[in-house]
């Protein structure tokens, strides 16, 4: 290794170091001032104190959620070309902290999804100790995850968290097992809907224009009618997942404005939100057709071209996932952290609290600031590390991701949109595995016919090697074929050492890396245990201080 290479390593571990000095920094300033907003605030209550210490433990948790659980929104775009990592962190910021503060509604459920029945809490000061714990157990959880590249539910970190407090607060009997067999059955439902669902969606695709010998005709008269399906989706899962805690203020707006009396009903029906899908659909297809138009004129008959219409609809669909994740998860993020401070306002227990406007600016700046300091890991794994993705099959994720909300939410069943999308991602990978084996098995025959050949060439080359070797007279002929007969022996072996490595190559050709199933696999797997195990430890903790 000469000094250049040295001192080049040395420069990059030196940029590097300084980097996450940075990153540290704004954090700690970040946190910093969070709990000292928090500390000043009703310095006149009982427990004033945890409220500085559940915010802190909030923030820090916000924080991982951005790190981890938006990559989910954006790296598909990104892995397949649709967004720059720049570009994507600038949408996804902007749009989870809108969604947060615009639709993140004024009241959250302080018991996450109902695991555990907080009428069983001895008092308000183990309540308080055991959100807290959740808190901090739900952030720590997140940041392990995030270190070693799995993404992983911000949900069942949280429900992790507030059953490891519960149970170390008031024993197993706190915890409502069936709600945690329905999450524990969202392991399977969540990845494989979405699997599914984007599997179906990609193979549609091929059949309708990848596989059309004239693409191009097909993409002007397909790609409106795929775009306008996606706004169709995304106009109906925004309208039941990220605009129902506002439902009834627009409700209000649209009577002030139409003359025709709505019904103001407390959250959006399916069938509210498949009318609203369908407007929005037929209005896209009427804009896009002749944009598709215009814009094939200047495209060709390849699939490359096929994949840049394609691109556009991805922008969106990460804003609007990002929109919707920020109104839908970070009020649940930060559910515990209303319940500290509902229940040291109020010295109770309470299963709804108001949300007060500063505890949801943390949850929204925090998320906005972990994805820029620390998403981009995330989002590379969730982009290309998996599988590698293009802008359809990137399209076909987000639908999956749409619509296997859309399903479930009407079917009442529990389901992770971290789930969902990885679910996705494998499905992509797995049908071009699917498709592709044909193809490949061809590939591998012709290749293990050409080996056996160049092995029987090299056979009778030694054979003729050996018979000449044989011979008691070696005649300058002789000893010309034989140094002839050396050199193509040893050209054949290294033919031969090529088509092996080659051969080897083909059989283990996987569109899915095995070992990034594993990794995620086993972390969505210990999530809500790990969780509940730190949430506990703290929780006894706190409790051994307090005493």
């Amino acid at each position: 290794m000469d000094i250049h290479t040295v001192k080049k390593m040395e420069k990059k571990a030196v940029e590097s170091s300084q980097t996450d000095f940075l990153r540290m920094g704004v954090a700690f300033v970040f946190l910093t001032i969070v709990l000292w907003y928090a500390f000043a605030i009703d310095q006149g209550a009982a427990n004033h104190a945890f409220l500085a210490i559940a915010a802190l433990f909030g923030a820090y948790m916000a924080l991982n959620i951005g790190a981890n659980d938006v990559a989910n929104n954006v790296g598909p775009a990104v892995g397949s070309k649709a967004l720059t990592m720049g570009g994507a962190i600038i949408i996804a910021a902007i749009f989870e902290a809108s969604g947060a503060i615009i639709a993140g509604g004024e009241v959250v459920s302080t018991i996450k999804k109902g695991i555990i029945d907080p009428a069983l809490f001895v008092n308000t000061q183990q309540f308080i100790w055991a959100m807290t714990a959740s808190l901090l157990a739900g952030g720590l959880w997140l940041n392990i995850a995030t270190k070693v590249g799995a993404p992983v539910s911000t949900t069942h970190s949280i429900v992790g968290g507030v059953m490891g407090g519960g149970i170390a607060a008031a024993g197993f009997s706190i915890v409502s097992w069936g709600t945690m067999g329905k999450i524990a059955a969202s392991w399977i439902i969540s990845p494989v809907l979405g699997a599914v669902i984007a599997a179906l969606f990609l193979y549609t695709i091929k059949k309708t224009i990848i596989y059309k010998e004239d693409r191009l005709t097909a993409m002007r008269k397909m790609v409106p009618i795929y775009v306008s399906l996606m706004a169709f989706a995304f106009a109906t899962y925004l309208t039941l997942k990220g605009l129902k805690k506002i439902w009834p203020s627009i409700m209000d707006t649209a009577n002030a404005i139409f003359p025709f009396a709505l019904e103001v009903t407390k959250e959006p029906s399916l069938l509210q939100a498949l009318t609203i899908g369908l407007i929005t659909a037929v209005i896209t297809y009427v804009i896009v057709k002749p944009q598709v138009a215009r814009a094939s004129l200047k495209l060709g008959n390849s699939v490359k071209d096929a994949n840049s219409l394609f691109t556009i609809p991805l922008i969106f669909a990460a804003a609007l996932l990002s929109f919707a994740h920020g109104a839908n998860d970070v009020a649940n993020a930060v559910g515990p952290l209303a319940a500290v401070a509902d229940a040291i306002q109020s010295s109770g227990i309470s299963t709804k609290a108001a949300i007060p406007m500063w505890v949801m600016l943390v949850g929204a700046v925090g998320i906005s600031l972990g994805l820029a300091l620390y998403g981009p890991k995330l989002i590379r794994t969730v982009g290309s590390e998996i599988t590698e993705l293009n802008q359809i099959r990137a399209y076909a994720i987000a639908m999956a991701a749409a619509i296997t909300v859309i399903i479930a939410s009407q079917l009442g069943l529990p389901v992770s949109s971290t789930h969902i999308a990885i679910g996705g991602i494998f499905g992509v990978g797995f049908l071009r595995e699917f498709l592709s084996t044909t193809t490949e098995q061809e590939r591998i025959e012709a290749e293990e016919q050409q080996l056996a050949e160049d092995k029987v060439i090299k056979k009778s080359l030694k054979s003729e090697m050996k018979e000449l070797k044989a011979q008691e007279v070696k005649t300058e002929e002789n000893l010309a074929r034989m140094s002839e007969l050396k050199i193509l022996i040893d050209e054949e072996e290294a033919k031969i050492e090529i088509e092996k490595k080659s051969l080897k190559r083909a059989k283990k050709a996987k569109y899915v890396k095995r070992s990034a199933i594993m990794k995620i696999v086993a972390a969505w797997i210990i999530t809500v245990p790990a969780a509940a195990i730190l949430s506990a430890v703290i929780f006894y903790i706190i409790e051994g201080v307090m005493s």
